[in-house]
């Protein structure tokens, strides 16, 4: 949250509980700050001075059962994505919230996947609840690069890299060429590709289109931040800071 809030709000707002819950949390003395002192609803949450005496608390200073406040607002993750695994709320199987801690699902706003990847698809996937940095690392103007390597069912011809940085190639049911695409060979059914949007399972319909298949695709970065330099295994995830930041573009 931007402006200071009740602490009954905040901790609504993180997915503690329903009002009432979250109340009787309060009224139990199970929230305190730092120190172990019991804490009171209409207690806030911000920076600065409170508006009329009571009592403001950073973020950092509030505990539940003595434990820390799971992340601040405006959080951003980085998540290894596993094949198998829906990036949705409701679909069957299991699913990326069930990566992730269960109250994020709660969350006022929920913690929300930037863009998608399909469930046969691994690698790194963003998470925020910042609805702001959402629309601009999703937004089409913002041309987030994305690297993808392709496992291919049969071998490139060759023609490929052309005809994908061209940026004259339309995809099946489509009436609106693709952006320039980069595509680097690592081997004769093995590629990097490049992209500057997200449409629908893009980089299978991009090889389809060639006459090929993809086997197994994996995210390897976003913008400058690489997979590989976050050391996270299948499944794992963590908060990304103002470094990791900057390399998605601010």
């Amino acid at each position: 949250m931007s402006k200071p809030a009740k602490l009954r709000q905040y901790l609504q707002a993180l997915g503690y509980g329903t009002r009432r819950e979250v109340e009787a949390l309060v009224a139990t003395g199970r929230v305190t700050d730092a120190a172990g002192e019991p804490l009171y609803v209409d207690d806030e949450v911000g920076e600065g001075a409170p508006a009329r005496g009571g009592h403001r608390l950073p973020h950092d200073a509030v505990r539940v059962d003595g434990a820390p406040l799971d992340p601040a607002p405006g959080l951003l993750v980085a998540l290894h994505k596993p094949v198998g695994v829906t990036c949705s709320t409701k679909d069957p199987g299991k699913l990326v919230y069930d990566l992730l801690p269960s109250r994020w699902k709660a969350r006022e706003p929920i913690v929300s996947t930037v863009g998608r990847l399909d469930k046969d698809t691994s690698g790194l996937l963003l998470l925020t609840d910042d609805g702001q940095l959402l629309h601009r690392l999703t937004s089409p103007k913002h041309h987030q690069p994305k690297l993808y390597r392709a496992a291919l069912a049969e071998d490139l011809r060759g023609t490929e890299a052309a005809l994908f940085a061209a940026g004259t190639l339309m995809l099946e049911g489509e009436t609106k060429p693709l952006l320039p695409a980069a595509l680097e060979a690592m081997g004769p059914r093995e590629a990097r590709l490049t992209l500057h949007e997200g449409r629908y399972h893009q980089v299978r319909r991009m090889f389809a289109a060639t006459g090929n298949a993809v086997v197994t695709l994996h995210r390897e970065a976003i913008g400058g931040l690489a997979l590989d330099a976050l050391g996270l295994a299948p499944g794992e995830w963590r908060l990304l800071g103002p470094a990791e930041r900057a390399l998605l573009g601010g």
